[in-house]
């Protein structure tokens, strides 16, 4: 039977999804089609869970869009990304305008190629002021390189000592909870270096579907399977 939002315990929610999304060059091999192909599938199962996520009360969803390691695939495919990135977040603004989401960008976003830099930095800064869902886009990221980074930032803000919360301040999105859920796509069992501070508790759910093929049903799976699971947090 298909999953629906109406199985959902609205009291219940993960307040924060992350998600890994993975599959796309896989699903695009299975088919015959060039990498390309999967990552313009990709973009339609973005544009899919990110409405049933705003309309099912998620308040944050986080997606890996692009890892600072996926600067190592060939030129051609990172040309092509960085073009299918740019013409997607300018077409989509509206959309998610018209929705209420405002639009969050963590990652190394000064270092991509300028004219993407420039869309993105100009959705966002138009969508600020969106007071639904926030879309937190992971671009040109790396867990690893998000903690360099803090720590880098909290020494030059001459800080001598650091705890939790003054260390997360500095951090790429320091204004969002740590996520609940952390989903990731096409049944790899491995973290790919995502928001490694900031899923510290979270709870893990992985599917075989590639990304391309992860719809809303989906993503309502995610979301009860989170519901029935009772969280500890290490207690």
């Amino acid at each position: 039977m298909p999953r629906t939002s109406d199985q959902l315990d609205r009291a219940r929610l993960p307040v924060h999804v992350a998600i890994i999304m993975d599959g796309n060059r896989r699903w695009a091999k299975k088919r015959g089609l060039p990498s390309l192909a999967g990552h313009k599938a990709g973009v339609d199962s973005v544009h899919a869970v990110v409405r049933a996520a705003s309309r099912a009360g998620i308040k944050v969803l986080s997606i890996y869009a692009f890892s600072t390691e996926n600067w190592k695939r060939s030129k051609l495919e990172v040309s092509a990304l960085m073009f299918l990135l740019k013409r997607t977040i300018v077409s989509y603004a509206d959309e998610l305008d018209r929705e209420g989401i405002r639009l969050v960008l963590s990652g190394r976003i000064d270092e991509l190629p300028k004219s993407a830099g420039e869309a993105l930095r100009a959705a966002e800064a138009r969508l600020a002021a969106n007071e639904g869902m926030v879309l937190n886009i992971a671009l040109n990221y790396g867990g690893r390189q998000e903690i360099v980074d803090a720590a880098n930032k909290a020494l030059a803000a001459g800080v001598k000592k650091l705890d939790e919360k003054t260390f997360a301040s500095f951090l790429y999105a320091p204004g969002l909870p740590d996520p609940d859920l952390l989903v990731r796509t096409s049944g790899e069992l491995r973290v790919s270096n995502f928001l490694l501070w900031q899923t510290a508790y979270a709870e893990f759910y992985v599917t075989d579907t590639l990304w391309p093929d992860f719809r809303e049903e989906e993503f309502m799976k995610a979301l009860l399977a989170y519901q029935e699971r009772e969280r500890r947090r290490g207690t």
